[in-house]
């Protein structure tokens, strides 16, 4: 029979020596036949030696391999989730079927290349990271903050004109009106400075990361409502 630490076989029960490399009678068939049979049980060892150490070597490849899977998905799930929360559609964070098939053809092969799979994708998450930290997202990615942004601009830049339109019903072409108008000369300013940092606060998920605060539309969105208010109440009070 075989063991871990060799062939174990019996002596052959005829009078001759038992065979090995060396002590075989040529004119002897059953030491011949015992000599195969030796030779081939070593084989045999040899061949099983080789297979646990392969199994053993694709179990450590299969362990490192989910411990690596686990870190990727850990480091893409906080990704994903900035990325769609700055903007970014569904559609363009999940792989397309030509890409699915080349990442299954360089992981055929086996666990040690899915193993070196894995490893590539962390770097490039780390590189994701990076890039993100280093210089914010691309300028495809931004034009959604538009629309977001415009709530909290749009809301601002509507508070002076709506008071001085309702000073202007209330009083007429009056030193009242007069001086709303006044005072609304500064306040897209500081709608805007106000809409700036109520962005900044409101739509940044944790502190490090960089949020699109849309600058030149916001000073638009803040700007026009009042230029609009105050030409028609500067227009109606000359009529007057």
């Amino acid at each position: 029979m075989v063991n871990e630490t060799g062939p174990a076989v019996p002596a052959p029960r005829s009078g001759h020596p038992p065979a090995d490399s060396g002590g075989v009678d040529p004119a002897d068939p059953v030491g011949a036949a015992w000599a195969d049979y030796v030779a081939a049980a070593r084989q045999l060892d040899g061949v099983r030696r080789a297979a646990a150490t392969a199994a053993s070597e694709q179990a450590r490849f299969v362990q490192a391999a989910r411990e690596e899977l686990s870190v990727v998905r850990a480091r893409l799930a906080p990704q994903q989730s900035q990325l769609r929360e700055l903007g970014v559609p569904a559609i363009s964070l999940v792989p397309t079927p030509p890409e699915l098939t080349e990442a299954s053809r360089t992981m055929a092969p086996g666990p040690a290349a899915v193993l070196a799979s894995l490893q590539a994708a962390r770097r490039w998450v780390d590189a994701a990271d990076d890039t993100l930290s280093a210089r914010g997202l691309p300028r495809m990615a931004r034009w959604p903050s538009r629309p977001r942004n415009l709530l909290v601009y749009g809301a601002l830049a509507l508070v002076v004109p709506l008071i001085q339109l309702a000073v202007y019903l209330a009083t007429g072409t009056g030193p009242a009106t007069a001086l709303a108008l006044l005072v609304g000369l500064p306040m897209p300013a500081v709608a805007f400075m106000t809409g700036w940092l109520a962005v900044g606060r409101l739509f940044r998920p944790r502190p490090e990361d960089r949020v699109d605060r849309t600058p030149r539309f916001g000073a638009l969105v803040c700007l026009v409502p009042a230029v609009a208010t105050t030409a028609g109440i500067v227009l109606a009070m000359l009529a007057g």
